[in-house]
């Protein structure tokens, strides 16, 4: 059978005998909106459990509107159009407007990259600013959560009189889902917030992990966070595989968000009847795997269906490389994983990143990982925890060696954007 993958801005073709193919997961053929504008502003006008947009923007004088930043494929010149026509035909003149980046702790969203965001024309007769994480003079502190994590928020945002989210609702390996609450958490947050968020307490709970929301720490800590600052709208999306809109969910934070976080269930969920030898999955191309640091999310998600002891192969085209500088250095000077999570109980030991490499050792502790990529040096990989390959197919034709002739293989075409589960899990 061949499989394409998906892989930077194209497809990495695999070819693997079908006898050892225990399946092809894909997220469900869903239908796309048949008219993307006309859904976006019937959800502003009828939201859920919330007043329409317009009545909530009546006599504000300014808004701040946060959207995702690069690494994900919001379709923003479709959803941010009509949403800036409400506000400014309830009076907030478009100079008293703020489109603000929810960069997280990410990198700063450049010129070239804000057009591909939003296009030019938004570009050009709106303010946008990108939210700095580690400039906590940008922050404002709020007081702490029930658990005692301080909370520091965006002062952008915060100022505003009408605050609005939006994003994308997918698998999120800690959250649950993206979406919702995640715009403002770690979305807008200081590095003094996230280095609790993104700690050992919660990030090595079994439940802060993929598909969950009840009784996921991460989740709940985080709508915490993001009521503390405040939502007066929510707008969020789902796409199908060719990143097409297929929902729109907008009105009250809390509410909204879960309803959609429900579609994209029903149409992400795939299950397998028993774990398989070993899994091949992609991290969903570009923009998901333009870092290796990013294409973690989709070891994360065939680590839910291959056996313990088993194999993992990525594919990630990493035209960006690692990641970034903090995660590059982190990463070359870890020798052991296993103490690396350990050391991270340490508050002294906190480093910027270091929860992705943290996931990366979650998946490691049960299954062995294999590499493709041509963004980064063949050098650099073999100081990745990982099996690094000249060639997917190399890569396949270990498995085979590895498992035999009964081997039996699961391909993930798309990684993230799937929730790939064994028959029988339920998610609570």
């Amino acid at each position: 059978m061949r499989v394409e993958m998906k892989y930077g801005t194209g497809t990495l073709p695999i070819e693997i005998p079908d006898k050892n193919v225990a399946g092809v997961l894909e997220i469900s053929e869903s239908v796309p909106l048949p008219d993307e504008d006309s859904t976006v502003r019937e959800a502003l006008a009828h939201p859920i459990a919330s007043p329409p947009l317009a009545e909530r923007a009546k006599g504000r004088a300014s808004a701040c509107i946060v959207i995702s930043d690069i690494t994900r494929p919001v379709p923003n010149k479709v959803i941010l159009p009509p949403l800036l026509e409400t506000l400014e035909q309830t009076g907030i003149p478009s100079e008293k407007i703020t489109i603000l980046i929810a960069t997280g702790i990410h990198r700063p969203n450049n010129a070239e990259e804000l057009e591909t965001m939003v296009g030019r024309e938004i570009m050009e007769r709106y303010r946008i600013v990108n939210h700095f994480s580690q400039k906590i003079e940008t922050h404002t502190y709020l007081g702490t959560t029930q658990n005692g994590t301080p909370v520091y928020i965006d002062k952008t945002y915060l100022e505003a009189d009408l605050k609005i989210i939006t994003g994308l609702i997918e698998p999120h390996l800690m959250a649950g889902y993206s979406g919702g609450r995640k715009a403002i958490c770690p979305g807008i947050a200081s590095i003094e917030t996230m280095r609790v968020m993104h700690g050992p307490e919660l990030m090595e709970h079994p439940k802060s992990a993929v598909g969950i929301l009840d009784g996921n720490p991460f989740h709940t800590e985080a709508t915490e966070i993001a009521l503390m600052a405040g939502a007066d709208f929510n707008l969020n999306v789902a796409i199908d595989k060719h990143r097409q809109i297929t929902g729109i969910f907008a009105g009250d934070m809390v509410a909204s968000h879960r309803v959609g976080a429900g579609f994209v269930e029903e149409h992400a969920k795939v299950t397998l009847p028993t774990a398989a030898d070993a899994v091949v999955v992609s991290s969903a191309g570009y923009p998901l795997d333009a870092t290796f640091y990013q294409a973690i999310k989709g070891l994360l998600t065939a680590v839910e269906i291959v056996k313990q002891g088993g194999s993992i192969l990525l594919v990630a085209a990493c035209s960006e490389g690692i990641g970034s500088k903090p995660f590059t250095d982190l990463i070359f000077k870890t020798d052991d994983l296993t103490a690396f999570v350990q050391g991270l109980y340490n508050p002294a030991n906190f480093v910027i990143d270091q929860w992705q490499l943290e996931e990366l050792a979650k998946v490691a502790r049960k299954a062995d990982i294999y590499f493709y990529t041509d963004g980064i040096p063949y050098h650099q990989r073999v100081k990745l925890f990982v099996h690094p390959l000249k060639s997917a197919q190399a890569g396949i034709d270990e498995l085979l060696t590895r498992y035999g002739t009964d081997a039996q293989i699961a391909v993930i075409p798309e990684g993230p954007y799937v929730l790939a589960q064994l028959v029988g899990k339920q998610q609570a």
